[in-house]
Protein backbone atom coordinates (compact mmCIF):
# COMPACT_ATOMS: atom_id res chain seq x y z
CA UNK A 1 0.00 0.00 0.00
CA UNK A 2 1.42 3.34 -1.04
CA UNK A 3 2.02 5.99 1.59
CA UNK A 4 2.06 9.77 1.09
CA UNK A 5 5.84 9.79 1.50
CA UNK A 6 6.35 7.09 -1.10
CA UNK A 7 4.16 9.04 -3.58
CA UNK A 8 6.21 12.21 -3.04
CA UNK A 9 9.43 10.34 -3.73
CA UNK A 10 8.13 8.74 -6.93
CA UNK A 11 9.82 9.89 -10.13
CA UNK A 12 7.91 12.68 -12.03
CA UNK A 13 5.71 11.67 -14.90
CA UNK A 14 6.26 12.93 -18.48
CA UNK A 15 3.35 15.38 -18.07
CA UNK A 16 4.95 16.87 -14.98
CA UNK A 17 8.22 17.36 -16.79
CA UNK A 18 6.47 19.49 -19.44
CA UNK A 19 5.15 22.03 -16.91
CA UNK A 20 7.56 25.02 -17.04
CA UNK A 21 8.98 26.65 -13.95
CA UNK A 22 7.28 30.02 -13.99
CA UNK A 23 9.90 31.53 -11.68
CA UNK A 24 12.42 31.38 -14.52
CA UNK A 25 10.06 32.81 -17.12
CA UNK A 26 8.48 35.80 -15.38
CA UNK A 27 10.83 38.80 -15.44
CA UNK A 28 11.69 40.37 -12.16
CA UNK A 29 9.64 43.49 -11.56
CA UNK A 30 11.66 46.59 -10.77
CA UNK A 31 10.48 49.96 -9.48
CA UNK A 32 10.45 52.51 -12.31
CA UNK A 33 12.99 54.69 -10.49
CA UNK A 34 15.58 51.90 -10.70
CA UNK A 35 15.07 51.12 -14.36
CA UNK A 36 17.97 52.28 -16.50
CA UNK A 37 17.13 53.99 -19.79
CA UNK A 38 18.13 52.16 -22.93
CA UNK A 39 21.57 53.21 -24.07
CA UNK A 40 21.99 54.73 -27.52
CA UNK A 41 24.16 52.23 -29.34
CA UNK A 42 25.13 54.71 -32.05
CA UNK A 43 28.45 56.25 -31.00
CA UNK A 44 28.79 60.02 -30.84
CA UNK A 45 30.61 61.10 -34.02
CA UNK A 46 34.12 62.36 -33.43
CA UNK A 47 35.29 65.73 -34.68
CA UNK A 48 37.87 65.02 -37.40
CA UNK A 49 40.87 67.36 -37.51
CA UNK A 50 40.20 70.38 -39.70
CA UNK A 51 42.86 70.57 -42.44
CA UNK A 52 44.74 73.80 -43.00
CA UNK A 53 43.56 75.83 -46.00
CA UNK A 54 45.10 74.61 -49.27
CA UNK A 55 47.96 76.30 -51.10
CA UNK A 56 46.20 78.40 -53.75
CA UNK A 57 49.28 79.60 -55.66
CA UNK A 58 48.51 77.32 -58.64
CA UNK A 59 44.88 76.59 -57.92
CA UNK A 60 42.22 75.94 -60.53
CA UNK A 61 38.73 76.91 -59.41
CA UNK A 62 35.64 75.23 -60.84
CA UNK A 63 31.89 75.79 -61.03
CA UNK A 64 30.24 73.61 -58.33
CA UNK A 65 27.99 70.85 -59.65
CA UNK A 66 25.98 67.96 -58.28
CA UNK A 67 27.94 64.72 -58.14
CA UNK A 68 25.69 62.57 -55.92
CA UNK A 69 23.43 61.22 -58.63
CA UNK A 70 22.88 57.68 -57.33
CA UNK A 71 22.96 55.72 -54.06
CA UNK A 72 26.45 54.49 -55.04
CA UNK A 73 27.69 58.09 -55.35
CA UNK A 74 26.28 58.79 -51.91
CA UNK A 75 28.11 55.80 -50.43
CA UNK A 76 31.37 57.02 -51.99
CA UNK A 77 30.82 60.49 -50.51
CA UNK A 78 30.18 59.13 -47.00
CA UNK A 79 33.63 57.47 -47.03
CA UNK A 80 35.44 60.43 -48.57
CA UNK A 81 37.80 63.07 -47.11
CA UNK A 82 35.23 65.73 -48.12
CA UNK A 83 32.68 64.20 -45.78
CA UNK A 84 35.23 64.44 -42.96
CA UNK A 85 36.04 68.01 -43.97
CA UNK A 86 32.36 69.03 -43.68
CA UNK A 87 31.95 67.29 -40.31
CA UNK A 88 35.18 68.88 -39.02
CA UNK A 89 33.96 72.30 -40.15
CA UNK A 90 30.45 72.15 -38.69
CA UNK A 91 31.49 70.46 -35.43
CA UNK A 92 34.43 72.86 -35.10
CA UNK A 93 32.06 75.81 -35.35
CA UNK A 94 29.80 74.21 -32.72
CA UNK A 95 32.70 73.59 -30.34
CA UNK A 96 33.82 77.21 -30.65
CA UNK A 97 30.65 78.40 -28.86
CA UNK A 98 30.32 75.78 -26.09
CA UNK A 99 28.86 77.54 -23.05
CA UNK A 100 28.83 80.87 -24.90
CA UNK A 101 25.71 83.04 -25.14
CA UNK A 102 25.51 85.64 -27.87
CA UNK A 103 25.86 88.47 -25.34
CA UNK A 104 29.30 87.28 -24.22
CA UNK A 105 30.73 89.21 -27.17
CA UNK A 106 30.24 92.75 -28.39
CA UNK A 107 30.50 93.63 -32.06
CA UNK A 108 33.88 95.25 -31.38
CA UNK A 109 35.25 91.84 -30.35
CA UNK A 110 35.00 90.53 -33.91
CA UNK A 111 37.17 91.08 -36.96
CA UNK A 112 36.45 93.36 -39.88
CA UNK A 113 35.65 90.28 -41.98
CA UNK A 114 32.89 89.22 -39.60
CA UNK A 115 31.38 92.69 -39.78
CA UNK A 116 31.64 92.61 -43.58
CA UNK A 117 29.81 89.28 -43.70
CA UNK A 118 27.03 90.64 -41.49
CA UNK A 119 26.78 93.69 -43.78
CA UNK A 120 26.22 91.37 -46.77
CA UNK A 121 23.30 89.72 -45.01
CA UNK A 122 21.92 93.11 -43.98
CA UNK A 123 21.97 94.12 -47.64
CA UNK A 124 20.30 90.85 -48.65
CA UNK A 125 17.38 91.69 -46.37
CA UNK A 126 17.09 95.09 -48.03
CA UNK A 127 16.90 93.32 -51.40
CA UNK A 128 13.93 91.32 -50.14
CA UNK A 129 12.13 94.59 -49.42
CA UNK A 130 12.75 95.61 -53.06
CA UNK A 131 10.90 92.51 -54.27
CA UNK A 132 7.66 92.55 -52.25
CA UNK A 133 5.50 89.40 -52.35
CA UNK A 134 2.59 89.06 -54.72
CA UNK A 135 -0.92 88.95 -53.29
CA UNK A 136 -1.47 85.36 -52.20
CA UNK A 137 -5.27 85.31 -52.30
CA UNK A 138 -5.28 82.88 -49.39
CA UNK A 139 -2.82 80.44 -51.01
CA UNK A 140 -0.38 78.73 -48.66
CA UNK A 141 2.15 77.79 -51.32
CA UNK A 142 5.34 79.60 -52.27
CA UNK A 143 5.14 83.18 -53.54
CA UNK A 144 6.65 83.65 -57.01
CA UNK A 145 8.06 87.07 -56.08
CA UNK A 146 10.78 85.05 -54.34
CA UNK A 147 12.40 84.59 -57.76
CA UNK A 148 12.74 88.36 -58.09
CA UNK A 149 14.58 88.44 -54.75
CA UNK A 150 16.99 85.74 -55.99
CA UNK A 151 17.59 87.73 -59.20
CA UNK A 152 18.61 90.75 -57.12
CA UNK A 153 20.88 88.55 -54.96
CA UNK A 154 22.58 87.11 -58.04
CA UNK A 155 23.40 90.60 -59.32
CA UNK A 156 25.04 91.49 -56.01
CA UNK A 157 27.21 88.37 -55.60
CA UNK A 158 30.38 89.75 -57.29
CA UNK A 159 30.30 93.00 -55.30
CA UNK A 160 29.68 91.16 -52.05
CA UNK A 161 32.70 88.92 -52.57
CA UNK A 162 34.81 91.92 -53.59
CA UNK A 163 33.96 93.48 -50.21
CA UNK A 164 35.58 90.43 -48.60
CA UNK A 165 38.79 90.89 -50.58
CA UNK A 166 38.00 88.14 -53.12
CA UNK A 167 38.64 89.45 -56.64
CA UNK A 168 39.47 86.35 -58.70
CA UNK A 169 36.43 85.88 -61.02
CA UNK A 170 36.73 82.08 -60.95
CA UNK A 171 36.85 82.06 -57.14
CA UNK A 172 33.82 84.36 -57.01
CA UNK A 173 31.97 82.07 -59.39
CA UNK A 174 32.65 79.05 -57.17
CA UNK A 175 31.69 80.73 -53.92
CA UNK A 176 28.62 82.40 -55.44
CA UNK A 177 27.07 79.02 -56.24
CA UNK A 178 26.92 78.16 -52.54
CA UNK A 179 25.69 81.54 -51.33
CA UNK A 180 23.03 81.70 -54.05
CA UNK A 181 21.71 78.24 -53.11
CA UNK A 182 21.66 79.05 -49.41
CA UNK A 183 18.53 81.22 -49.79
CA UNK A 184 16.33 78.46 -51.21
CA UNK A 185 15.37 76.91 -54.54
CA UNK A 186 14.20 79.22 -57.29
CA UNK A 187 12.05 76.69 -59.13
CA UNK A 188 10.32 74.97 -56.21
CA UNK A 189 10.25 78.08 -53.97
CA UNK A 190 11.23 75.92 -51.02
CA UNK A 191 13.89 75.87 -48.35
CA UNK A 192 15.32 73.25 -46.00
CA UNK A 193 18.38 71.92 -44.20
CA UNK A 194 20.17 71.33 -47.51
CA UNK A 195 20.02 75.04 -48.33
CA UNK A 196 21.16 75.86 -44.82
CA UNK A 197 24.10 73.49 -45.37
CA UNK A 198 25.04 75.51 -48.46
CA UNK A 199 25.49 78.56 -46.24
CA UNK A 200 27.79 76.59 -43.93
CA UNK A 201 29.78 75.42 -46.97
CA UNK A 202 30.03 79.02 -48.23
CA UNK A 203 31.68 79.94 -44.92
CA UNK A 204 33.93 76.87 -45.27
CA UNK A 205 35.02 78.08 -48.72
CA UNK A 206 35.86 81.48 -47.22
CA UNK A 207 38.08 79.64 -44.73
CA UNK A 208 39.66 77.60 -47.53
CA UNK A 209 40.49 80.88 -49.31
CA UNK A 210 41.95 82.41 -46.15
CA UNK A 211 39.25 85.08 -45.99
CA UNK A 212 38.37 84.02 -42.42
CA UNK A 213 40.58 82.43 -39.76
CA UNK A 214 40.07 79.96 -36.93
CA UNK A 215 39.92 82.92 -34.54
CA UNK A 216 36.79 84.00 -36.42
CA UNK A 217 34.86 80.81 -35.58
CA UNK A 218 32.84 82.28 -32.67
CA UNK A 219 31.95 85.28 -34.82
CA UNK A 220 30.89 83.05 -37.72
CA UNK A 221 28.38 81.36 -35.41
CA UNK A 222 27.26 84.10 -33.03
CA UNK A 223 27.09 86.94 -35.56
CA UNK A 224 27.15 85.66 -39.15
CA UNK A 225 25.05 82.51 -38.81
CA UNK A 226 22.65 84.18 -36.36
CA UNK A 227 22.18 87.03 -38.85
CA UNK A 228 21.60 84.51 -41.66
CA UNK A 229 19.03 82.74 -39.49
CA UNK A 230 17.12 85.96 -38.89
CA UNK A 231 17.28 86.81 -42.58
CA UNK A 232 15.86 83.43 -43.53
CA UNK A 233 13.02 83.79 -41.05
CA UNK A 234 12.12 87.04 -42.80
CA UNK A 235 12.38 85.41 -46.24
CA UNK A 236 10.34 82.38 -45.14
CA UNK A 237 7.55 84.55 -43.81
CA UNK A 238 7.61 87.02 -46.70
CA UNK A 239 7.59 84.49 -49.55
CA UNK A 240 5.90 81.53 -47.82
CA UNK A 241 8.79 79.23 -48.70
CA UNK A 242 7.61 75.64 -48.69
CA UNK A 243 9.46 73.10 -46.50
CA UNK A 244 11.95 71.08 -48.53
CA UNK A 245 11.12 67.64 -47.23
CA UNK A 246 10.98 67.46 -43.43
CA UNK A 247 7.43 68.87 -43.13
CA UNK A 248 8.21 69.49 -39.44
CA UNK A 249 6.67 66.22 -38.26
CA UNK A 250 9.39 63.62 -38.26
CA UNK A 251 12.08 66.33 -38.41
CA UNK A 252 13.09 68.89 -35.81
CA UNK A 253 11.82 71.86 -37.77
CA UNK A 254 10.27 72.70 -41.13
CA UNK A 255 13.38 74.50 -42.32
CA UNK A 256 16.44 74.60 -40.03
CA UNK A 257 18.76 72.14 -38.31
CA UNK A 258 22.00 73.93 -37.40
CA UNK A 259 20.41 76.29 -34.80
CA UNK A 260 19.71 73.20 -32.71
CA UNK A 261 23.24 71.84 -33.11
CA UNK A 262 24.94 75.16 -32.42
CA UNK A 263 22.36 76.04 -29.76
CA UNK A 264 22.85 72.79 -27.86
CA UNK A 265 26.58 73.55 -27.75
CA UNK A 266 25.87 77.01 -26.38
CA UNK A 267 23.75 75.52 -23.58
CA UNK A 268 25.92 72.46 -22.89
CA UNK A 269 27.33 73.65 -19.58
CA UNK A 270 24.50 75.93 -18.47
CA UNK A 271 23.98 75.90 -14.72
CA UNK A 272 20.20 76.37 -14.54
CA UNK A 273 18.52 76.35 -17.99
CA UNK A 274 17.49 72.72 -18.48
CA UNK A 275 16.15 70.97 -21.60
CA UNK A 276 12.62 71.21 -20.16
CA UNK A 277 12.93 74.99 -20.34
CA UNK A 278 11.73 74.97 -23.96
CA UNK A 279 8.21 74.55 -22.52
CA UNK A 280 8.47 77.76 -20.48
CA UNK A 281 7.36 80.81 -22.46
CA UNK A 282 9.12 83.27 -20.14
CA UNK A 283 12.45 81.45 -20.48
CA UNK A 284 12.15 81.42 -24.27
CA UNK A 285 11.34 85.11 -24.30
CA UNK A 286 14.12 86.10 -21.89
CA UNK A 287 16.93 83.93 -23.29
CA UNK A 288 15.89 83.36 -26.90
CA UNK A 289 18.15 86.15 -28.16
CA UNK A 290 21.17 84.66 -26.38
CA UNK A 291 20.78 80.97 -27.23
CA UNK A 292 19.94 79.78 -30.73
CA UNK A 293 18.16 76.63 -29.55
CA UNK A 294 15.70 78.59 -27.44
CA UNK A 295 15.31 81.28 -30.09
CA UNK A 296 14.46 78.72 -32.76
CA UNK A 297 11.88 77.00 -30.54
CA UNK A 298 10.35 80.40 -29.83
CA UNK A 299 10.14 81.13 -33.57
CA UNK A 300 8.61 77.73 -34.32
CA UNK A 301 5.95 78.33 -31.65
CA UNK A 302 5.13 81.72 -33.17
CA UNK A 303 4.43 80.27 -36.61
CA UNK A 304 2.00 77.52 -35.60
CA UNK A 305 -1.77 77.61 -35.30
CA UNK A 306 -1.90 74.84 -32.70
CA UNK A 307 -0.63 75.30 -29.16
CA UNK A 308 1.94 72.88 -27.77
CA UNK A 309 5.22 71.40 -28.95
CA UNK A 310 3.87 67.89 -28.58
CA UNK A 311 1.33 68.59 -31.31
CA UNK A 312 3.27 70.60 -33.87
CA UNK A 313 6.88 69.51 -33.11
CA UNK A 314 6.76 66.11 -31.40
CA UNK A 315 10.46 65.40 -31.87
CA UNK A 316 11.45 68.62 -30.08
CA UNK A 317 9.02 67.69 -27.34
CA UNK A 318 10.58 64.22 -26.98
CA UNK A 319 14.12 65.63 -26.90
CA UNK A 320 13.20 67.98 -24.05
CA UNK A 321 12.99 64.97 -21.72
CA UNK A 322 16.77 64.43 -22.00
CA UNK A 323 18.65 64.70 -18.72
CA UNK A 324 21.20 67.25 -19.90
CA UNK A 325 22.23 69.50 -22.77
CA UNK A 326 25.28 67.27 -23.15
CA UNK A 327 22.96 64.43 -24.18
CA UNK A 328 21.13 66.72 -26.59
CA UNK A 329 24.42 67.99 -28.02
CA UNK A 330 25.53 64.41 -28.64
CA UNK A 331 22.18 63.59 -30.24
CA UNK A 332 22.41 66.60 -32.56
CA UNK A 333 25.81 65.44 -33.75
CA UNK A 334 24.39 62.02 -34.52
CA UNK A 335 21.48 63.62 -36.34
CA UNK A 336 23.71 65.85 -38.48
CA UNK A 337 25.71 62.87 -39.68
CA UNK A 338 22.72 60.55 -40.11
CA UNK A 339 19.84 62.87 -41.09
CA UNK A 340 21.64 65.53 -43.13
CA UNK A 341 24.85 64.09 -44.59
CA UNK A 342 23.46 60.55 -44.46
CA UNK A 343 20.20 61.22 -46.31
CA UNK A 344 20.22 60.91 -50.07
CA UNK A 345 17.17 63.22 -50.59
CA UNK A 346 19.21 66.00 -48.95
CA UNK A 347 22.65 65.27 -50.36
CA UNK A 348 21.52 64.68 -53.96
CA UNK A 349 21.42 68.48 -54.26
CA UNK A 350 24.86 69.06 -52.72
CA UNK A 351 27.37 70.97 -54.87
CA UNK A 352 31.03 69.99 -55.28
CA UNK A 353 33.71 72.34 -56.58
CA UNK A 354 37.47 72.63 -56.19
CA UNK A 355 37.43 73.78 -52.55
CA UNK A 356 34.93 71.10 -51.48
CA UNK A 357 35.81 68.37 -53.99
CA UNK A 358 34.04 65.20 -55.09
CA UNK A 359 35.76 61.87 -55.51
CA UNK A 360 36.84 61.10 -59.07
CA UNK A 361 34.72 57.94 -59.13
CA UNK A 362 31.48 59.84 -58.51
CA UNK A 363 29.07 60.56 -61.38
CA UNK A 364 29.25 63.69 -63.52
CA UNK A 365 26.22 65.94 -63.89
CA UNK A 366 25.05 66.76 -67.41
CA UNK A 367 24.13 70.28 -68.52
CA UNK A 368 20.37 69.60 -68.50
CA UNK A 369 20.46 68.55 -64.85
CA UNK A 370 22.59 71.58 -63.97
CA UNK A 371 20.01 73.90 -65.52
CA UNK A 372 17.22 72.10 -63.69
CA UNK A 373 18.89 72.48 -60.29
CA UNK A 374 19.29 76.19 -60.94
CA UNK A 375 15.56 76.44 -61.59
CA UNK A 376 15.55 76.96 -65.33
CA UNK A 377 13.21 74.01 -65.98
CA UNK A 378 9.96 73.21 -64.28
CA UNK A 379 10.60 69.45 -64.28
CA UNK A 380 12.72 68.02 -61.51
CA UNK A 381 13.55 64.38 -62.17
CA UNK A 382 16.82 63.06 -60.76
CA UNK A 383 16.66 59.92 -62.87
CA UNK A 384 16.29 57.63 -59.86
CA UNK A 385 12.90 56.88 -58.34
CA UNK A 386 12.09 56.21 -54.72
CA UNK A 387 14.47 58.63 -53.06
CA UNK A 388 11.80 60.27 -50.97
CA UNK A 389 9.56 63.28 -51.44
CA UNK A 390 12.18 65.97 -51.04
CA UNK A 391 11.02 67.90 -54.08
CA UNK A 392 8.29 65.92 -55.75
CA UNK A 393 5.32 66.77 -53.53
CA UNK A 394 4.40 70.39 -52.85
CA UNK A 395 3.66 70.95 -49.16
CA UNK A 396 2.02 74.20 -48.03
CA UNK A 397 3.93 76.33 -45.59
CA UNK A 398 2.73 76.35 -41.99
CA UNK A 399 4.05 79.90 -41.81
CA UNK A 400 1.72 80.79 -44.68
CA UNK A 401 -1.27 79.36 -42.83
CA UNK A 402 -0.70 81.61 -39.83
CA UNK A 403 0.12 84.69 -41.94
CA UNK A 404 -2.93 84.35 -44.18
CA UNK A 405 -5.19 84.06 -41.14
CA UNK A 406 -3.73 87.29 -39.78
CA UNK A 407 -4.21 89.07 -43.11
CA UNK A 408 -7.88 88.06 -43.15
CA UNK A 409 -8.35 89.31 -39.62
CA UNK A 410 -8.98 85.84 -38.30
CA UNK A 411 -5.95 85.60 -36.05
CA UNK A 412 -6.93 83.97 -32.79
CA UNK A 413 -5.06 82.69 -29.75
CA UNK A 414 -3.37 79.37 -30.49
CA UNK A 415 -5.88 76.52 -30.50
CA UNK A 416 -5.56 73.81 -27.90
CA UNK A 417 -6.22 70.22 -28.88
CA UNK A 418 -9.58 69.13 -27.35
CA UNK A 419 -7.98 66.35 -25.32
CA UNK A 420 -4.97 68.40 -24.20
Amino acid sequence: MATPNSAASAPPTDAAKEIPNLRTLIPKLEPRSRRQPAANRTPVPDTPPLPNPPDLSNWTFSTPTRRILSPKDHEIFLKSPTRDLIVAWVFGLAESVVGTPDSDYSDADFSDQIRALVAILDEAEELAKQSPPNEQGGSRFGNKAFRGFLDLVKEKLPAWHNSLGITNPDAINELSAYLNQSFGNRNRIDYGSGHELNFAIWMLCLYQLGAVQKTDFPGLVLRVFVRYLRLMRTVQMMYYLEPAGSHGVWGLDDYQFLPFLFGASQLRDHSYITPRAIHHALTLEEFGEDYMYLGQVNFVNSTKTVKGLRWHSPMLDDISSAKSWTKINEGMRRMFVAEVLGKLPVMQHFLFGSLVPAEESMSQEDEASMADEDGEHEGHDHGVKGWGDCCGIKVPSSIAAAQELRKMGKAEPLRRIPFD
